[in-house]
């Protein structure tokens, strides 16, 4: 059994991880930023209020816990890399002593059969181009680290949404994973299944990668 802290864990994917971990036993601390929603979780969770930009908040989390997933967002899009270099601040000097980091990111930052990044295309919505652009620029942050142990998921560029869990997905890594009739897609309920998959098997520390049908 681990000790997995979720920041976000009100979100749609946030709370679907807290559900699976606990579902598989794991021990569970969700941190939400509203206090007000703190009743919102499967019996046997716990419950704290933080925020994952805060390195105060990180190192309580942090002592005796075996993984941090950040599965957060907000208005400003600037979040994902203050919470990237929070958690290098915190987890660096901790190294292998430290639980890992699982950071839910993006998928505008894959590449396409050209090997431009999705972020890149023509014609997208400038609000979605900066939310691809924040989430690369954790992504960066991670690779730019030493010493501490990250991994970064992303999910397929599109067709992310709350479905059903049919247990089962592929991954792959820089480029999506494309299903047999060309889709990319995935649900936020598989997503928390790899998640928690990777904390217990541990097979992309220090790497990004991503996931789909």
């Amino acid at each position: 059994m681990a000790s997995i802290v979720v920041y976000g864990a009100g979100g749609k994917a946030g709370s679907r991880i807290v559900a699976e971990a606990a579902r598989r036993g794991h021990s569970v601390v969700a941190v939400l930023r509203d206090p007000a929603r703190l009743h919102e979780f499967p019996a046997g969770v716990r419950t704290a209020t933080g925020e994952a930009t805060s390195p105060a908040s990180l190192r309580e989390q942090a002592a005796g816990s075996d993984a941090l997933v950040f599965a957060i967002g907000g208005a400003n899009k600037s979040v994902y890399a203050r919470a990237a270099r929070a958690a290098v601040e915190v987890l660096t000097p901790l190294g292998k002593d430290g639980p890992r980091l699982i950071h839910m990111g993006g998928g505008g930052s894959l590449l396409n059969a050209q090997g431009g990044r999705f972020a890149d295309a023509p014609g997208l919505p400038p609000a979605l181009v900066e939310e691809m652009n924040a989430q690369a620029a954790a992504l960066e942050i991670y690779r730019n680290s030493t010493g501490m142990r990250w991994t970064y998921v992303s999910p397929p560029p599109g067709n992310f949404a709350p479905g059903v869990r049919t247990g089962h997905y592929r991954t792959g890594l820089e480029h999506p994973v494309v299903a047999p009739d060309g889709s990319m897609r995935l649900s936020y309920e598989d997503f928390a299944l790899a998640v928690v998959d990777e904390i217990e098997n541990g097979k992309f520390i220090g790497m990004r990668f991503t996931l789909g049908y």
